[in-house]
C-alpha cells in the first residue's frame, strides 16, 4: 500500500469540540422500568383477582337460588304430606262409620232379645266393638283428627249438613241439632268433613 492509499485521518484537538462531542456520544439514561416478568406476574394477579370476584358472585348467586329452592321443596312437601295424611284420615273415616253401625244395631238387638245368654253374647260384641271404635278414635286424635259435636248445638252450615228437618215444640229446639246422622270430623282448624245432622223446627 502507498501513501497515497492510507486514508487521511483528521483530529479535532479544540477541547470544546471534544467535549460537545463526547456529550453527544454518550448515551441517555434509561428511564427506570419493571423487570419484564414482574409485569407480567402483575397482570396475571389482576387477572385472578377479577376472576375470583367474578366467582363469588356467582357462588352468591348460585346460594341464593338453591336457598329459595330448597324452601320451595320444603313447602310443597309440607303440602303433600298434608294432603297424604288427610287422604289416609278420609279413608279410615268410613270404617270408623262401619264400627257405628256395628253399635247401633247391637244395641238394638240386645234391646229386643229378651233369652239372658243370647243378651249376654250381644253384650260382649258390642263392648268389644265399642273397644275398638275407642281405639280407632284415640288413633285418630294423635294424627289431630277431632270430632264435631253437633248433637244440641245450633245448626252451622259452616260445620254441619241438613239431611232432614224434625219438627220440635220446644223453642229452644228450634234451629238446633236434634239428630246426628253422620258423624263430622275436623284436622286441627280445618273441616274433613261436615256431621250429617237433623235439625229440629218449630211447629
Amino acid at each position: 500500500m502507498t501513501d497515497k492509499d492510507e486514508p487521511l485521518r483528521v483530529v479535532d484537538r479544540r477541547w470544546w469540540a471534544r467535549q460537545a462531542s463526547a456529550e453527544a456520544t454518550e448515551p441517555e439514561p434509561e428511564r427506570e422500568r419493571k423487570p419484564s416478568y414482574v409485569e407480567d406476574l402483575e397482570q396475571q394477579l389482576a387477572d385472578k383477582t377479577a376472576h375470583l370476584q367474578s366467582i363469588a358472585t356467582e357462588h352468591r348467586r348460585a346460594l341464593e337460588e338453591f336457598e329459595q329452592a330448597k324452601l320451595r321443596i320444603r313447602r310443597e312437601m309440607a303440602r303433600d304430606v298434608e294432603r297424604g295424611r288427610r287422604a289416609v284420615v278420609a279413608e279410615l273415616l268410613e270404617v270408623l262409620d262401619n264400627l257405628d253401625r256395628a253399635i247401633a244395631a247391637a244395641r238394638g238387638s240386645a234391646q229386643g232379645d229378651p233369652q239372658p245368654d243370647r243378651e249376654s253374647s250381644v253384650e260382649t260384641l258390642l263392648r268389644g266393638v265399642e273397644l275398638v271404635r275407642d281405639q280407632f278414635l284415640a288413633k285418630l286424635e294423635a294424627l289431630g283428627v277431632r270430632r264435631i259435636d253437633a248433637l244440641g248445638q245450633m245448626f252451622d252450615a259452616a260445620a254441619h249438613e241438613a239431611v232432614s228437618m224434625a219438627p220440635v215444640s220446644d223453642p229452644e229446639q228450634d234451629g238446633r241439632v236434634v239428630g246426628v246422622a253422620r258423624e263430622g270430623y275436623a284436622i286441627g282448624d280445618e273441616l274433613l268433613r261436615p256431621a250429617a245432622v237433623v235439625v229440629g223446627r218449630l211447629d
